[in-house]
């Protein structure tokens, strides 16, 4: 595997390959990252990973401090993937150029996390922009569980005509219904225990509406169910109409229920 740590040293590979699917993520790798890169190697035999973790989508200094990382450990990984190429760039290659593209942010970056956590989404977006104009891949492959973030990177993409083609993969668990996530690193037993029973939580209620074709959905009983589990705090529980980006209603939409709350500090988001 080639490690590449500085953008001139792009230039090489380039000339090398017509075209390749990109993997970004900012370590911490888990089966989730290994999931997106099987799905990328479907699509094309060379893949780019790369690491980075950007310090513009954090809201604390103290989150971004641990944030999980081991790169001799991802670099382990990626090798028995047979992953070709990793993007191992430093700040000032990121961030110290001036993009051609403005940051399109969508009226949907202020729900959900964009409401409780401000400047997250600008921050995402800015950075993906300077990978995607940077490496120029001809795909790249995120995950469904960060369903509002992929949804703002695809329509940035389309409002700037952006030629990379975005694949989304479905979220995936572990065998007690956790989805894989970097900062499941930072759980402990106990923690993942109550993890799972939320998760199961928030995925039983859905099936519920669907099952009882409950026409008035009201998901407050379940945010009191998670809070006499032992969460401490929850940020949201919505249920959202995947067409209009609404509340939904009743059981016959097309609908996820969203979720973001903490155990400890540790932040942790899923939708079903």
């Amino acid at each position: 595997m080639k490690i590449i740590r500085q953008k001139k040293d792009l230039n090489r590979l380039f000339s090398k390959i017509n075209s390749f699917s990109f993997v970004p993520t900012m370590g911490g790798l888990h089966k989730g990252h290994e999931s997106l890169i099987k799905k990328a190697k479907r699509k094309n035999k060379n893949i780019l990973v790369s690491i980075f973790v950007n310090p513009k989508q954090f809201n604390s200094k103290n989150d971004f401090k641990s944030y999980p990382r081991n790169f001799k450990k991802d670099v382990q990984i990626l090798k028995k993937l047979k992953v070709k190429y990793l993007f191992y760039p430093n700040y000032n290659d990121i961030f110290l150029f001036k993009t051609k593209n403005k940051i399109y942010l969508h009226p949907f970056s202020k729900k959900l996390c964009g409401k409780y956590r401000p400047g997250h989404f600008r921050g995402v977006l800015d950075v993906v922009n300077r990978l995607l104009e940077i490496l120029k891949p001809k795909y790249m492959i995120l995950g469904e569980k960060d369903f509002q973030q992929l949804f703002l990177i695809r329509k940035h993409i389309i409002k700037n005509n952006i030629k990379t083609s975005i694949i989304a993969h479905k979220t995936v668990r572990n065998q007690n219904f956790i989805p894989y996530s970097s900062r499941n690193l930072n759980l402990s037993k106990y923690d993942k225990i109550l993890a799972s029973k939320v998760f199961k939580t928030l995925r039983n209620e859905k099936l519920l509406i669907k099952r009882e074709k409950i026409k008035k959905i009201n998901l407050l009983n379940v945010k009191n169910k998670i809070l006499r589990m032992g969460i401490k705090k929850v940020d949201y529980i919505e249920a959202l109409n995947l067409k209009s980006l609404k509340k939904a209603k009743k059981f016959n939409e097309n609908f996820n229920i969203f979720s973001a709350f903490y155990i400890g500090n540790v932040r942790l988001i899923d939708n079903f």
